[in-house]
């Protein structure tokens, strides 16, 4: 073992420890994208995969779960969204597969949903995109955070992440194990947030292209022909509509988002929809031009969710490649630092 590979094995074992795995690299979860293929092969590969549950229902969920433990006797998790209506039955479904790790993503936990969580036995893991919510979410009960910057891609926060980064890592990092998520696409960066004292690191847009990625080949394509420039943030046009920025590759799906965003103010004018009701239909249309672009290859109309990391993906791989490239790329950062 080299020097960089001890100092990056010695910076990791805590993230790893903690996950179950080889090294402290969860897999974004990404609607369509990760699902059995994608999540087993990353935690083949010694990496942490996530299940993306997105709009699924309790039974389809039941049925990744057991689809992905068939292919990996690897630990693997589950990520769940907050808004979802069902969403104590799918802590139920992870509770029945005895998943060891539970991420919860898209807004505050509502109330009982930690504990509920923390009956199973599974570890909870939760995104913050604030230092005050950090602090409050770890009072409350989770194990780890996630702290994702504005350059990642989907659903993102007003921040960047070496901003967060810096903000949030001397404050929260020795009581939870912190995982750092937002514009990675190289293992230098990575070496560098466990130097800041991050426990390890996601990434989404890195594995997208990945050999046992479902991604249509379109999705693909779309992905190594980007560059960071293109991958660009929807914007709010109603400000009453509590509409979470999306990052996506620049097509014509984001001018259809811009129509959808009026037409569901229009409902919400004439009262035929409440604003909770109002924000899962801006979420379905996600979830539905998402699966346009991912499953059908239309990557014209639809979303090619995307991080600003996009412009270093090359070329289709395996995963195991792509997790032993950025390991070496931070063994000899990390090597460098150590002369």
């Amino acid at each position: 073992m080299t020097v960089g590979q001890e100092r990056l094995q010695r910076r990791m074992a805590r993230g790893a420890a903690f996950l179950g795995s080889e090294v402290a690299i969860l897999g974004g979860a990404m609607s369509w994208v990760s699902e059995r293929n994608l999540v087993s092969a990353i935690s083949n590969a010694g990496g942490f995969g996530v299940i993306a549950c997105g709009a699924m229902t309790p039974a389809l969920l039941d049925t990744e779960i057991a689809a992905t433990s068939a292919m990996t006797d690897k630990p693997f998790g589950v990520n769940l969204i907050t808004m979802h209506p069902d969403l104590f039955e799918l802590i139920a479904v992870c509770a029945k597969h005895k998943v060891t790790h539970i991420v919860l993503a898209g807004g505050l936990p509502p109330k009982g949903s930690i504990e509920a969580i923390k009956q199973t036995g599974a570890k909870l893991i939760a995104f913050a995109p604030a230092l005050a919510l950090a602090k409050k979410l770890i009072r409350s009960g989770v194990d780890a955070l996630v702290i994702e910057g504005m350059e990642a891609g989907g659903h993102i926060g007003p921040v960047s992440t070496s901003v967060l980064v810096q903000e949030m890592l001397p404050e929260i990092a020795e009581q939870v194990p912190v995982f750092v998520a937002g514009g990675i696409g190289r293992g230098e960066a990575i070496a560098g947030y466990l130097d800041q004292g991050a426990a390890g690191v996601q990434l989404g847009t890195r594995f997208v292209c990945g050999t046992e990625s479902i991604a249509h080949p379109n999705f693909k394509k779309a992905f190594i022909r980007a560059s960071a420039r293109d991958a660009i943030a929807s914007v709010q046009i109603d400000s009453r509509l509590p509409v979470i920025p999306v990052r996506a590759l620049k097509n014509a799906a984001g001018e259809l988002f811009t129509a959808k965003q009026r037409e569901v103010a229009g409902h919400l004018d004439s009262g035929r929809v409440e604003m909770m009701e109002a924000q899962l239909q801006i979420e379905h249309y996600w979830a539905g031009a998402l699966r346009r672009a991912v499953v059908d290859g239309d990557v014209e109309h639809g979303s090619v969710m995307a991080g600003q990391s996009v412009g270093m993906v090359k070329k289709e791989e395996p995963v195991a490649d792509i997790i032993a490239t950025l390991m070496a790329e931070a063994a000899s950062a990390l090597e460098a630092r150590a002369v």
